[in-house]
């Protein structure tokens, strides 16, 4: 066990992170192969299927333009200059690599929790949840602001000493076990691992729009968060995957837009400034409490 304690330098986790990247991106173009042949094979294979993958894969590109554009360097100066900040200066070796992936797991729980409980969050992440189908491609449907909040959740674990370079290889790996999990080719894998794991079959219920799926298992890799914090729930009838308010549209643009485009809307049809807030910050489908006045009232 002592390579544990081997310490690691910054500049192999960067290429590493950049490694693993790359070629995991490969193995998802290959693998989402294997997945359209399943689709053919079970006779499920359509336009429709094909002009939603495509619009994943045009919704990274905006992404990734925003991403250099703006927010990338946001991020990236905001771990530094916290950096100088830090409680304690902690090592560089396999170590504490693992515990910052584990620590980064649960602040990425958080994370998308909070996505899915405020409008504002919600108006980016309900891109990644706009697809009616489940495959590896949806892993990389992404909304504009998708590289905005995790930084808040994040910059905890670089102000407690670990390098931000540490911090941004945790969350590479906790992303790429999570862009694994979109697949219905995967059925429920053996119980200790799914009573431990992130798996498929959970995060098939995360993206159901079925009632008893909304807002649950939001975990990246360990689904002992879940379990532990009230949001797990078991696969078991069939998941109708997509929004409870579909934007019926293969339309990249409108995939990528229309979560700004309809909390605009709302809050502009809202009356009352405190209402508008209300709807920016308040979870999906919030509206104002009625007066008693209002609740006694006869039409």
């Amino acid at each position: 066990m002592d390579w544990l304690l081997t310490p690691v330098s910054a500049g192999y986790l960067e290429w590493l992170e950049q490694f693993i990247d790359d070629w995991f991106f490969v193995f998802a173009l290959a693998f989402l192969g294997f997945e359209f042949i399943r689709y053919a094979i079970y006779k499920k294979l359509s336009w429709t299927l094909v002009g939603d993958t495509l619009t994943n894969y045009v919704t990274l590109a905006f992404f990734i333009g925003l991403t250099i554009l703006f927010l990338g360097a946001f991020y990236i100066a905001t771990f530094y200059y916290a950096f100088q900040f830090a409680i304690f200066e902690i090592e560089i070796n396999w170590a504490t690599v693992l515990i910052c992936i584990v620590l980064a797991d649960l602040a990425y729980y958080w994370e998308h929790r909070f996505m899915h409980r405020v409008n504002l969050a919600w108006a980016t992440h309900t891109v990644h949840h706009s697809s009616p189908f489940f495959n590896i491609s949806v892993a990389y449907r992404f909304g504009p602001m998708d590289s905005f909040w995790p930084v808040f959740f994040h910059l905890p674990l670089v102000i407690l000493g670990f390098n931000p370079i540490v911090v941004l290889f945790a969350e590479v790996v906790v992303q790429v076990y999570q862009t694994a999990l979109h697949t219905e080719s995967v059925r429920k894998l053996p119980r200790p691992i799914e009573w431990i794991m992130n798996t498929p079959s959970h995060h098939r219920v995360h993206h159901g729009s079925n009632t008893k799926y909304l807002d649950k298992n939001y975990a990246g890799i360990f689904i002992i968060w879940d379990r532990m914090l009230g949001t797990f729930e078991e696969e078991q009838e069939e998941v109708v995957y997509g929004l409870t308010q579909p934007i019926n549209s293969i339309n990249p643009f409108v995939a990528f837009f229309h979560g700004f485009y309809r909390l605009t809307l709302e809050a502009w049809r809202m009356k009352g400034l405190g209402n508008k807030f209300g709807v920016l910050f308040g979870p999906p489908g919030w509206q104002p409490k009625k007066s008693p006045s209002q609740n006694n009232s006869v039409d």
